[in-house]
């Protein structure tokens, strides 16, 4: 099943290798003879589906996650393989999206409105006003 990430942007089966292997953790006797965890491996470097740019841009931005080349992505928190395989490409989907968006605008550091200067200190003035009347009355 080719896996389509963006709009002009779709992996190709082919270019996708599933791992299969025994799960641990809830299932039984079940989970001792069903291969339910899920590997999905895909190459990076070597696919034909990216261009260039994108390529370069996958590498730099997933360069910890990439062995060899290659992005890993294991799933076993499902009893059915199946689920697990589904979850597998969606989370595949996800990293390659997020990796190829573009980067967030950088955030310009503003200062504090001179009216919300004034609220802010007139608040803490209101609470120490406040403490100030809890205290006990001093014996003058």
């Amino acid at each position: 099943m080719d896996l389509e990430v963006v709009p002009d942007l779709t992996i190709p089966a082919a270019e996708l290798e599933w791992r299969f292997s025994r799960s641990s953790g809830p299932g039984g006797q079940h989970v001792n003879t069903s291969d339910s965890r899920v590997q999905l491996t895909w190459d990076v470097v070597n696919s034909i589906v990216l261009s260039e740019s994108q390529r370069e841009q996958l590498i730099s931005r997933l360069g910890r996650r990439l062995v060899a080349g290659r992005i890993t992505v294991t799933v076993s928190a499902q009893r059915s393989q199946l689920r697990n395989r589904e979850t597998a490409l969606v989370h595949l989907g996800e990293l390659v999206r997020d990796a190829l968006a573009p980067p967030a605008a950088l955030r310009r550091a503003t200062k504090p409105t001179r009216g919300s200067a004034r609220r802010h200190l007139a608040g803490k003035k209101r609470r120490s006003e406040t403490k100030q009347q809890r205290q006990r009355p001093s014996a003058d």
